[in-house]
């Protein structure tokens, strides 16, 4: 697989099954095959020295899981978790082989949507000032916007969490 933060090609979406999701007021698309699951918000570790982002994480089931905020790293304004927040576990494929989980916390998850090739649009050009790096398409669904993601983009930007100093160490007193 090639690293897609090796290059500056953007990638683009393709047709598919994405899961929906909320954030302010506006409609996310990731695609499904990357999800692992749907949790309730339940308590995060806090990690020292990591990117304000990055919330910490939890134990899922014996498994570590790096948790961020996308309302946080999109630089949304900060609101109170809600009764519908919750944990996508996403699983991304790693730059040594692998799957890493990761999870994002998002206001609320609304659908799972198919669309078609034809009902996908590139990311439009914004004249170079705003960065569409996590952009990989848009779609119009029942008359509604959904920005399609790049998770690859978005949880690993930074090569991994690793490098911001999550290890099998600092992770070693996390309990359920």
């Amino acid at each position: 697989m090639t690293d897609i933060s090796a290059t500056n090609i953007p990638m683009a979406a393709g047709a598919g099954r994405y899961l929906t999701f909320i954030l302010g007021a506006s409609s996310y698309g990731i695609p499904v095959l990357n999800v692992r699951e749907i949790i309730r918000l339940s308590p995060i570790t806090p990690v020292p020295k990591m990117p304000h982002y990055i919330k910490g994480v939890i134990n899922l089931r014996g498994t570590v899981v790096a948790v961020l905020d996308l309302r946080s790293k999109f630089e949304m304004p900060t609101i109170p978790y809600g009764e519908r927040t919750c944990i996508v576990v996403i699983q991304v494929p790693g730059s040594t082989g692998g799957n890493i989980l990761m999870g994002a916390v998002v206001d609320a998850v609304e659908e799972v949507v198919s669309l078609a090739a034809n009902e996908i649009e590139p990311t439009p050009d914004f004249g170079g000032m705003p960065d569409t790096q996590y952009i990989l398409g848009i779609a119009t669904i029942r008359g509604g916007v959904k920005t399609l993601l790049n998770i690859q983009k978005i949880f690993l930007e930074d090569g991994s969490v690793a490098m911001h100093g999550i290890t099998p160490q600092t992770l070693s007193n996390v309990t359920e």
